[in-house]
């Protein structure tokens, strides 16, 4: 109870309510921006997270991500153009309900059912992390070389694009990880004789470029969106309470999916989204309706990517694992600021964990009387020309990234990962991918390594130890299971064309 009393006086400083405050309303106007995406308005704050208190900088990544989440339902219901990647499961579902005159039931049933995923997302982290921890109190350099390892395998069987594309940008992350002299033996690699290269690449300029750079990029090429004309809305959440009390089995299996995915290292709010879409028209008692304009499909997925994001600080917090982009972000500023992911963070640092609880649940609770305010204001945010957007999502991308280390060397690695992310996108290559590797990178190489040293040389511990066992098991099995796809849709092609040749 004093470590709970504490982390609330945390919380209730002037600095960290103001954090939160600011930080959500530019959550929700970035999120409502056709193609710009959580990830991106995360990864533009964090050269502001540098000036800024622990707890009033984790405040910042919290706030803006779970209002972004949220406020990308807006443009994909009333322009069909998805605000962020986790809207765009259930775009044409909210934008086929607008032609049918009910926009406000749509986006009130994404602001509604987002905010109760939220807090059951908050839930899940303040009951399974604290556990968890316990566990993770026993774990040694061979547990942890398995999580990491685990962590990547899981980034490529989520991903939407081939799976081989996946692992080839994983290991180009792991490749730029290597980068530097910060490698257990301390022996310069790949630094060409160039010294800015002595420290690597940092992360968080690079995930400012493949991010936000490598969007402005994409957005000077593509064709400027259709601008939203001016309407009043009526009462947003009108109807909600019934649509609570009809479709509660969705809102808690939705819960649920997203707690689970939100878990698993590398998926994310989109991919629960997506699932739990697709879950509500396969279980739904009137399948026929979706596609036409029906709210089924917008409370299991809207209160499920709202909850992944929550419990995707459970992997973060405890191992370091980052459970999707977002939180990869946040991992790099919790080591800034002194909060090292572990599990001791939650015996030496309670009152800290206690405090980020408590912020999610703040920033879901004003999520609320702020997403109000946001969808009757989107007639304008919606109205604003990309023209004016870009340039200054630039200016803040380069500005920050010096700030970090008044570097000029940072901005060069922003361009240069601008460009990447730019040409990886536009063939297919997933950059999440590539960002977890970057970070797991290291985490991987020291692990094994100093387990290798433990072990002198033997790699029997890594299978030995029960927890170990059980971890190289299931990694050994993601790394399988595409191939085992990929054979088992081949024989049954074979056979379908020996059917046929004999016939």
């Amino acid at each position: 109870m004093d470590q709970f009393i504490e982390a609330f006086g945390l919380v209730t400083a002037p600095d960290v309510l103001i954090a939160i405050i600011a930080s959500s309303v530019y959550g929700l106007v970035v999120g409502a921006l056709p193609g710009l995406s959580a990830t991106m308005a995360t990864a533009l704050l964090v050269p502001v997270t540098f000036y800024l208190s622990p707890i009033a900088a984790i405040a910042t990544i919290i706030s803006a991500s779970a209002m972004a989440i949220f406020s990308g339902d807006i443009p994909g219901c009333l322009l069909r153009i998805p605000g962020t990647p986790a809207s765009a499961a259930y775009t044409d579902e909210a934008y086929a309900m607008t032609r049918k005159g009910q926009a406000e039931l749509a986006l009130g049933a994404g602001l509604w059912f987002s905010a109760l995923g939220g807090l059951a997302g908050t839930a899940s982290l303040i009951l399974m992390a604290p556990l968890l921890a316990e566990l993770a109190l026993n774990f040694s350099t061979y547990e942890y070389f398995w999580l990491a390892f685990l962590g990547l395998m899981c980034a490529t069987l989520v991903a939407r694009s081939s799976p081989v594309k996946a692992i080839a940008s994983m290991l180009a992350g792991l490749l730029i990880s290597s980068i530097g002299i910060e490698n257990p033996g301390g022996v310069p690699r790949f630094t060409f004789g160039l010294t800015d290269l002595y420290g690597g690449i940092e992360v968080v300029p690079a995930m400012v470029g493949v991010f936000a750079v490598s969007e402005v990029m994409r957005a000077i090429a593509a064709p400027e969106p259709p601008r939203l004309p001016r309407r009043k809305f009526g009462s947003i959440l009108a109807g909600q309470w019934q649509l609570t009390k009809k479709y509660w089995r969705q809102m808690t299996r939705g819960n649920f999916v997203g707690i689970i995915i939100g878990v698993l290292p590398g998926a994310g709010a989109d991919m629960a989204a997506w699932v739990s879409y697709a879950l509500a028209k396969r279980f739904s008692k009137e399948r026929k309706k979706f596609g036409t304009g029906h709210v089924e499909g917008l409370v299991e997925a809207g209160a499920s990517n709202n909850a992944s994001l929550a419990s995707g600080w459970v992997p973060s917090l405890l191992f370091g694992i980052p459970g999707d982009t977002i939180t990869a972000i946040a991992i790099g500023v919790l080591y800034m600021k002194g909060l090292n992911p572990g599990p001791t963070l939650f015996t030496e640092r309670a009152s800290s964990m206690y405090a980020l609880c408590i912020i999610f649940a703040v920033a879901n609770i004003i999520m609320i009387p702020l997403g109000i305010v946001m969808i009757r204001a989107a007639s304008l945010v919606l109205r604003a020309p990309r023209s004016a957007i870009m340039p200054l999502i630039l200016i803040c991308a380069v500005v920050g990234s010096f700030a970090i280390g008044n570097n000029l060397f940072a901005v060069l690695v922003v361009a240069l990962f601008g460009v990447v992310g730019y040409l990886m996108e536009a063939n297919g290559y997933p950059v999440a991918a590539l960002v977890l590797g970057i970070i797991m990178g290291t985490m991987v190489e020291q692990n094994l390594v100093t387990s290798l040293i433990k072990s002198d040389g033997s790699v029997l511990p890594f299978f030995e130890r029960p927890v170990s066992a059980v971890l190289a098991g299931i990694t050994l099995a993601c790394l399988v299971w595409p191939l085992f796809v990929w054979a088992h849709r081949k024989l049954r092609k074979n056979q379908v064309l020996a059917g046929v040749h004999e016939r």
